[in-house]
């Protein structure tokens, strides 16, 4: 695996420099009072780098119409399968990421990351998993305290890939169409908030599948904005479904995000009609350009088999 950032600018170099601090200390911090012996053996054993910045091509324009902007990708992975909690080990490090970005401004590029065990990362591969094997191909090791290489990939047979992508899409696109169902008889009936936590399963599940269908991966999270960036390095038509130039755009995203938490359990929380039939408008959109997508990869998954 490479090892080199000398492609990126010296900016992003060291911006990503900064980032590597932050989630050290974080770690460092989440493990700080563990008194359980398996806790305080914890420890990063590599952090990579993979997607558009490890392969180039990334998107850095947002100030342009569409708004968009790439992110920085990371493989986090930990010597113990229970350091991947996310809310135990790894809320805090992603509340920093996103307040460094948003509030101080000493980070210009959004960060997403992903936390799995060696172990996980070589199942991937030993079933042939396209997102794993990408980031064995195109990734850079930021950090390695332990020198074992990734196994090899064991790439699925072409009727392999064909039948679990069918799968994949047969589950989970009609599910993102009933939830969009039930959002549309909720909103009939004044049903706002449920509406609303409806949109947004409705919009997570066809994340779910793009991811699914295209990677045969997706991480275990229920945030909209990450599993939307995931999606969007896929296939840039799943950008245009959410406009993002105009705060107000931004900030009916930020709603929706939130509705799988506080939809259901804030009695502060507030959706109006109008947010919700732009909201419905994006996730429809959203909808056909993930049926798209997941067609034509069928298509040419079918293509391959029967080569």
């Amino acid at each position: 695996m490479r090892t080199d950032i000398d492609h990126l600018p010296a900016n992003k170099q060291r911006e990503l420099e900064r980032v590597k601090q932050i989630i050290f200390e974080e770690f460092e911090d989440a493990l700080a009072f563990a008194t359980h012996q398996w806790k305080k053996k914890g420890r990063i054993e590599k952090l990579i780098l993979y997607g558009s910045y490890a392969r180039g091509g990334w998107v850095d324009e947002p100030h342009t119409a569409k708004g968009y902007r790439s992110d920085f990708d990371l493989l986090i992975i930990v010597n113990d399968k229970r350091l991947t909690e996310r809310v135990d080990y790894w809320l805090k490090l992603e509340d920093r990421l996103i307040r460094e970005l948003a509030i101080d401004r000493t980070l210009h590029t959004p960060v997403n990351f992903i936390v799995h065990t060696l172990q996980e990362v070589n199942d991937g591969l030993a079933h042939g998993r396209y997102f794993f094997m990408d980031v064995a191909k195109d990734g850079i090791a930021l950090h390695e305290a332990d020198d074992r290489a990734l196994h090899t990939p064991k790439p699925k047979t072409p009727e392999q890939a064909l039948a679990m992508a069918r799968e994949y899409f047969d589950e989970w696109m009609p599910s993102a169409s009933d939830f969009f169902d039930g959002h549309t008889d909720a909103k009939s009936r004044g049903k706002l908030k449920k509406a609303v936590f409806d949109l947004h399963q409705s919009a997570e599940r066809m994340y779910h599948c793009v991811l699914l269908v295209c990677t045969f991966y997706t991480p275990h999270v229920h945030n909209l904005g990450f599993l939307r960036t995931q999606a969007e390095r896929i296939d840039m038509r799943l950008v245009d479904a959410w406009p993002r130039d105009t705060r107000i755009d931004r900030a009916r995203f930020e709603k929706l995000k939130e509705a799988y938490v506080k939809a259901r359990y804030s009695k502060h929380y507030r959706i109006t009609e109008e947010e919700l039939l732009w909201l419905g408008g994006c996730v429809e959109e959203l909808g056909r350009a993930v049926h798209c997508i997941c067609s034509e990869r069928i298509a040419l998954l079918e293509q391959k088999a029967n080569e």
